[in-house]
């Protein structure tokens, strides 16, 4: 460990573990505050130039999206020969993964209020000209403080300038868009895709293109067949069914923009549709 991480920060238990770092709770003395420290060993790099580029890729993404309230915020970098350490918000509570596989499935009020500041995040991180690649439950982080949800693990992350287009096979069954499956190039618009993909599960507890195997369920991605099972979305509205429709359009000219998402009625009335206020 570098001799600057060591008398600014107090390292403690392990938090979790990934192929090249772990990650841990650190105290600061200064500021009687925890933080969370990712330890990279360059040691266990390959000699492919993508485990390079993304050790080297996020903590600038982080820093050039510091300051919005739902992002990891990354507070201080440590760099020696033998290891990458990053600094960043603690975020010790469960993730929405976690928060899904106990729960199932969440009322509509309860999917916006999760929902709005995810793709608040998203539209910030494109209003930048970076383009995230990888959301999905497991990265989106609620900090042990405030329990204020933070998108995280920007690993995937490619920057795409200003109408840029990026190319490259990245993400995760059952939430990549199906235009990075098919080779083609493709815009920023494939978060929205898999932020889409996040607020189905949200509403309806199961995701909305699967199969037994990852092969079948990129098969169904690619169908883009988008069904409301009616077992399953009896109780949901029309505003959020639309809303839905929009974000998970295969044709990416008609599907809406994270800013665009941030405008929709149902995020706009936190996900209390008319129906619910004639109730009240």
């Amino acid at each position: 460990m570098c001799s600057g991480l060591n008398s600014d920060y107090q390292l403690c238990e392990e938090l979790g573990r990934g192929r090249f770092g772990v990650v841990y709770r650190c105290f600061s003395a200064a500021s009687d505050s925890s933080f969370a420290c990712k330890s990279i060993d360059k040691r266990l790099l390959s000699d492919d130039p993508t485990d390079r580029d993304c050790l080297d890729k996020e903590p600038k993404i982080l820093t050039l999206l510091t300051g919005h309230p739902n992002i990891l915020q990354i507070h201080k970098i440590y760099d020696d020969e033998n290891y990458l350490h990053i600094i960043t918000d603690l975020c010790d509570s469960p993730d929405l993964y976690q928060r899904l596989t106990d729960v199932g499935k969440f009322s509509e009020p309860e999917s916006a209020s999760i929902f709005q500041p995810l793709i608040s995040a998203i539209a910030y991180c494109h209003h930048l000209g970076v383009a995230h690649r990888d959301i999905k439950p497991d990265n989106v982080l609620f900090d042990s403080r405030y329990n204020k949800l933070k998108l995280a693990d920007f690993g995937s992350a490619e920057w795409f300038g200003s109408g840029g287009t990026m190319s490259g096979v990245v993400g995760t069954p059952y939430y990549v868009a199906p235009e990075v499956l098919s080779g083609r190039e493709y815009n920023e618009k494939v978060d929205v895709w898999s932020a889409g993909v996040i607020l189905y599960i949200m509403l309806a507890g199961v995701p909305p293109f699967y199969g037994e195997t990852a092969v079948e369920t990129f098969e169904a991605v690619m169908r883009g067949n988008l069904r409301f099972p009616t077992r399953l979305f009896r109780s949901v509205s029309p505003e959020a069914k639309d809303l839905l429709r929009k974000m998970l359009c295969k044709d990416v000219s008609r599907r809406l923009s994270a800013e665009q998402v941030l405008r929709h009625p149902w995020i706009i009335n936190g996900g209390v549709t008319q129906s619910m206020a004639d109730l009240t």
